[in-house]
């Protein structure tokens, strides 16, 4: 049977899903291990939450999602209040507002799980960097699959870092759940749009995209596009689609996948069918290494997994991480047989006017404050910086959300030119400037 977590997890999914489809299509509403929060969820609460993300979907701006989204679930019942707060993590998360994304919807890994492995002594394992740990364990594979919590844009940190380790080791290809098949134009043009899919619209999912096409990957995307998508067809045409554009165009491929939650498993029992990973380990005859992010991570005490901190304390664990054995160096899961490794991700050190300091990227970026002149009719309002030769369209390198006139806006940027930008919640540019960081 399903965890509390895998539950959830798949609410999540499937509701992202129809937002990214367009698919007309209730999903299947979870099995009975459904926490408090989401047991009252039907059909009903779906149909309205696809209706609802109809109507975001034609608004000009993801503010103007935001307010949409805030407004209707504070009008709503619980079942569908509950489902919209999902969606609000992740349009949070879209907006630079990382802490509240995760405060939304705070549910993490469940207290007891039959499957879970018993947390490792210090005798026995050691603490290794999780980029350096796992691109040594990719180094002689063919197939890599991470995860994702959608609304956590730390669990993308990983693998926007992995890009050039695995690309040195000859890895060719990126395969992205994320993106939407009809950006045709996205390999010539070198950089996402808003419109290359509804989580690439995150500044930090849309730099792995940018990040892979700067470095030669060839980027695929692989999510089943049929409305009528089930379950069982949508774990199928995943696979089947990473076959068909990866391994049949290129037999010699080796190849990263980003893929969200329960996909990357190796063994069926999280998901009303047999996950993706498992079924591409079937088709290729490659064994995947797969890296699970979503379970070890900072929510909040009660809804943390139980032996988290305990982790943390142990390993003093204060990067990602991954545990490797001392005798082998083989990695620890915490659910092994579902997947390969799992990455221990601490709490941030410190925060920056409530930005998270990951946000650094291992001090590829610093904090750049954006001074500001904002009246209470300018508010709320997203400040971006764009990278000076893209498109007014492209993913910002950063965006952050500003609702209080007192409130700094502050920015995590690489070296180099940006396009400043302040929009409105009705996606009106009250202010343009260019901005250097040195």
């Amino acid at each position: 049977m399903r965890s509390r977590a895998a539950a959830i997890g798949v609410l999540f999914v499937a509701a992202a899903l129809c937002a990214c489809a367009g698919n007309p299509k209730p999903p299947i509403a979870p099995a009975d291990e459904m926490s408090k929060a989401t047991s009252s969820v039907g059909p009903g609460a779906f149909a309205q939450l696809n209706a609802l993300q109809r109507e975001a979907n034609a608004l000009n701006s993801p503010l103007a999602a935001h307010e949409f989204y805030r407004k209707r679930m504070q009008q709503s019942e619980d079942g569908l209040r509950n489902l919209i707060a999902q969606v609000l993590a992740a349009n949070e998360s879209e907006l630079g507002d990382y802490e509240r994304a995760v405060q939304r919807f705070p549910f993490g890994a469940p207290n007891l799980r039959s499957s879970a492995a018993a947390i490792p002594e210090r005798e026995r394992y050691r603490a290794v960097n999780a980029v350096d740990g796992i691109a040594t364990l990719a180094r002689d594979r063919r197939i890599v699959v991470i995860n994702e919590a959608h609304h956590v844009a730390q669990t993308r940190v990983l693998t926007l870092q992995l890009l050039p380790k695995l690309r040195e080791f000859g890895y060719t290809h990126l395969a992205v759940e994320g993106l939407d098949e009809r950006d045709r134009e996205l390999a010539t043009r070198g950089y996402p749009v808003q419109t290359s899919g509804t989580y690439v619209r995150e500044p930090l999912y849309g730099e792995i995209v940018r990040r892979a096409l700067q470095l030669g990957y060839v980027v695929v995307p692989y999510e089943s596009a049929r409305p009528e998508a089930d379950a069982e067809s949508r774990e199928e045409d995943q696979a089947r689609h990473i076959v068909e554009r990866v391994f049949h165009p290129a037999p010699d491929a080796r190849l990263l996948v980003h893929a969200g939650y329960a996909h990357a498993h190796k063994r069926a029992g999280y998901l009303d069918a047999e996950p993706m990973a498992l079924r591409l380990k079937r088709k290729t005859g490659f064994d995947p290494l797969t890296v699970d992010q979503t379970l070890l991570r900072p929510i909040e005490p009660a809804r943390e997994y139980r032996d988290y901190r305990e982790l943390l304390q142990r390993f003093a664990i204060a990067q990602p991480s991954i545990l490797v054995s001392r005798r082998d160096a083989e990695p620890w899961s915490l659910e092994p047989g579902y997947y390969d490794v799992s990455v221990i991700l601490p709490p941030p050190q410190k925060f920056l006017v409530g930005r998270p300091d990951w946000l650094t990227l291992g001090g590829a970026r610093s904090p750049v404050a954006i001074d500001l002149a904002l009246s209470a009719a300018h508010l709320p309002c997203v400040v971006e910086a764009r990278y000076a030769g893209e498109s007014n369209k492209a993913v910002p390198a950063d965006r952050i959300l500003v609702e209080r006139s007192d409130t700094q806006a502050v920015l995590f940027l690489a070296p180099g030119g940006y396009r400043l930008s302040v929009t409105d919640a009705s996606g009106g540019v009250f202010e343009r400037r260019n901005l250097r960081v040195d």
